[in-house]
């Protein structure tokens, strides 16, 4: 904690949130990296088989399949997020499911599910794109500043 906060805190307190401290269980770190690595790898190569799939069977090339195997995955994740098969996969799994485009799906559609008794338009549509709309806003504007510098870089400036 930096000693700006701990300035804000009674005697009392600090010695409350050493005593947390002291009796927290500690974290199963190895077993969440393996979980995740495990899930995270999983889910991408489904989207590698979607893809060769793809390719072999429709003919796309490796540039053209990427937007089906994308829509899938997507589908898929939609699919069970509003069967709530992917909130529990996501809680055993960690941060292996939500590295991925299906974890951006399921923030959508977990975002959808939650707010549709409140109606389309004002909880859907409102509440919809509250998690995921800071995901998009910093994906555009740094894609934005990419395609800046890689511009730059080609004309040799």
């Amino acid at each position: 904690m930096a000693n700006e906060k701990k300035k804000m805190f009674t005697p009392t307190q600090l010695d409350y949130q050493a005593f947390a401290k002291q009796h927290e269980p500690p974290r199963p770190l190895l077993r969440n990296f393996t979980r995740a690595f495990l899930v995270g790898g999983f889910i991408c190569v489904v989207g590698q088989a979607l893809q060769e799939f793809f390719m072999r069977y429709f003919d796309f090339t490796e540039k053209t399949a990427g937007n089906p195997t994308t829509a899938v995955l997507i589908f898929c994740s939609v699919l069970l997020t509003g069967f709530g098969v992917y909130d529990r996969i996501a809680q055993w799994a960690g941060a292996g499911t939500a590295v991925p485009v299906t974890g951006f799906a399921n923030s959508i559609a977990s975002a959808a599910i939650e707010h549709r008794s409140e109606g389309y338009v004002l909880g859907v549509g409102g509440n919809i794109f509250k998690l995921a709309g800071s995901v998009i806003v910093f994906g555009v504007v740094s894609a934005f500043f990419i395609g800046i510098i890689k511009t730059v870089w080609k004309m040799g400036w």
